[in-house]
């Protein structure tokens, strides 16, 4: 990309995001059409935690322009481990990039995703749109299904490569649906279907952050030998409270995200 600027990579990946993603262009439409002005929260990245694509890579153009480091996530049952950043303008979202953790899986599975790493042309890592490159390797459907079989969340990252997972609208800013559950509600009426594992509200006002989402929509995705059809990206919403000390919280909360993660699961 020519323009190394904030709003020029927030752009790319928004469009990169929508055209797989275009429940979330109709939502945004919806809302806007209701009157409402979309902030967005956080966007959300996936890799590995391998030298070359881990979250201190990923991260580096965010922190080029300005992104601070503020929390990290450990999730024990997903091998995931997770860092947000926020930017001093507070109307930039947050950036959240979570990896797997590659030494709690089998070798086999371990050497897949080695595998696809090493096709990524050299340096490429360091491209400052990489976030949002896409697919840097090919990848057979049998390797997508293997993967599968030991972490969704590694089939979806083999399957997409480096984009956002998902966007998200800050429902503080909103006035018609400043409410979750009404802004759940307003989408359902429209037939969207919501992630429901752990409840459709993830989080509550106690840990000063709600939370809910889109299920990921379902695409026909092109690998090296065929086609399968395969949850994409989600649309998620976030709803912020004050702390004690009257400040809105910033952060996330692991157990919710645990759930949030699911949204690109298959099973649901």
């Amino acid at each position: 990309m020519k323009e190394k600027t904030l709003p020029s990579l927030l752009d790319k990946m928004w469009v990169d995001y929508i055209s797989i993603n275009p429940l979330a262009k109709k939502i945004k439409e919806l809302l806007v059409n209701e009157g409402e002005e979309i902030q967005n929260d956080h966007i959300a990245l996936r890799t590995f935690n391998h030298p070359r694509v881990g979250i201190d890579v990923i991260s580096k153009p965010f922190t080029q322009l300005g992104y601070v480091y503020k929390g990290d996530y450990h999730f024990t049952e997903k091998k995931l481990y997770a860092k947000h950043y926020e930017h001093p303008d507070q109307e930039m979202p947050k950036i959240f990039i979570s990896e797997l953790l590659l030494e709690k899986f089998s070798f086999e599975f371990q050497n897949l995703v080695k595998s696809l790493i090493d096709q990524i042309p050299s340096g490429l890592e360091n491209q400052f749109d990489f976030a949002s490159i896409g697919r840097p390797w090919k990848v057979t459907t049998k390797v997508y299904q293997d993967l599968n079989q030991e972490s969704d969340y590694a089939a979806w990252v083999s399957a997409f490569g480096y984009r956002p997972n998902h966007f998200t609208v800050f429902i503080n800013n909103l006035k018609k649906f400043s409410d979750i559950l009404v802004l759940n509600n307003f989408l359902k009426d429209r037939g969207f279907k919501l992630n429901s594992s752990g409840g459709e509200v993830k989080g509550s006002r106690q840990v000063c952050l709600e939370q809910s989402s889109t299920l990921a929509n379902n695409i026909e995705v092109q690998f090296e030998d065929g086609k399968l059809t395969i949850p994409a990206c989600y649309y998620e919403f976030a709803k912020r409270y004050p702390m004690n000390d009257g400040n809105l919280y910033q952060g996330f909360v692991a157990a919710s995200a645990d759930k949030i993660f699911e949204s690109t699961s298959q099973g649901q």
